[in-house]
């Protein structure tokens, strides 16, 4: 088979674009090394709580848009008391509970719901207290990639619910995503800025460090510690139609903006252009915030 011509290549770009966001995130899991880099800094949060708590205490722990993610296996064998995964997507739900079944994990549970319902309201976040949780607080809550599908102006009450009434005296929460800035055309950030803003006329203001600083305003927080770290993560596929998928789900599209075809093609052809002619790879600066509640030395991130 002779090589692909470059209208061909595009084509297969904007059919790439039909594809679902959990498909979107497994290339992207695969591809990248984002889950490796949340995986040790998860691991360095894991150690912290391990230091702080009873040895003999059976850790438990509420993972809010876990997906499929393989830090599954990381937190079924870390947190033996409960592991619970809540993601809006049945589907990738399934798949979970497939390899619950597979290998016999009755510590882990699924459910199935969207956290903007469930968390943004403190009534709603004490039914789930009292319902999935069994009354039970859990020791670490992580938020992985999951705050894009809500705006940062809710971000300081969906917080304040699950730390008052989801997190344990003694616990963390952890949670990941893009840099809000970035001047380098090779990154995550740049592309979504560029083309929501050429299109939508909106840029990410979706930062961590502000809500840092949020938090840390807000009386509740007083005696918590929250510590920020930036990383950066590379993906590289070899197939145009993988790299592709991975941008649809950077740019948010559809759950978030909805581009039309022609605004589609020339999304397909800048990748084309600027990445794949060059074989370049798409880069993603992210930051990580970690929580720590009653903990009294400084703790790892």
């Amino acid at each position: 088979m002779g090589k692909k011509t470059r209208d061909a290549v595009i084509e297969e770009g904007i059919r790439s674009a039909a594809t679902r966001m959990v498909d979107q995130d497994r290339i992207w899991s695969q591809y990248s090394n984002d889950k490796v880099d949340i995986g040790e800094r998860l691991a360095a949060v894991i150690r912290t709580l391990s230091a702080a708590l009873l040895l003999t205490k059976k850790l438990r722990a509420l993972s809010i848009g876990s997906s499929n993610e393989p830090q599954f296996r990381v937190l079924e064998t870390a947190f033996r008391g409960g592991l619970y995964l809540f993601d809006i997507d049945q589907k990738a739900l399934d798949k979970v509970n497939e390899r619950i079944r597979r290998q016999s994990t009755g510590h882990v549970a699924t459910i199935q719901g969207d956290y903007k319902q469930a968390f943004f309201d403190s009534g709603h976040t004490e039914a789930f207290f009292k319902g999935p949780l069994k009354r039970k607080k859990v020791d670490l809550i992580t938020l992985h990639h999951s705050l894009y599908y809500c705006r940062e102006e809710e971000w300081s009450s969906l917080f304040e619910n699950i730390y008052r009434s989801l997190l344990a005296r003694r616990g963390a929460i952890h949670a990941v995503m893009m840099a809000a800035e970035s001047n380098n055309p090779m990154t995550t950030t740049w592309l979504y800025n560029y083309f929501a803003g050429k299109y939508f006329g909106v840029r990410s203001d979706q930062s961590l460090l502000t809500l840092k600083k949020q938090l840390e305003q807000l009386r509740l927080f007083k005696d918590a510690r929250i510590m920020l770290a930036p990383s950066r993560v590379e993906f590289s596929v070899d197939d145009f139609s993988k790299f592709m998928e991975v941008i649809w789900m950077i740019l948010l599209y559809p759950d978030v903006h909805c581009y039309n075809d022609e605004q589609i093609e020339e999304i397909v052809t800048f990748v084309y252009e600027h990445f794949w002619s060059s074989r370049e790879p798409l880069l993603q600066i992210q930051h990580h915030l970690v929580l720590y509640r009653g903990i009294d030395f400084k703790g790892l991130l």
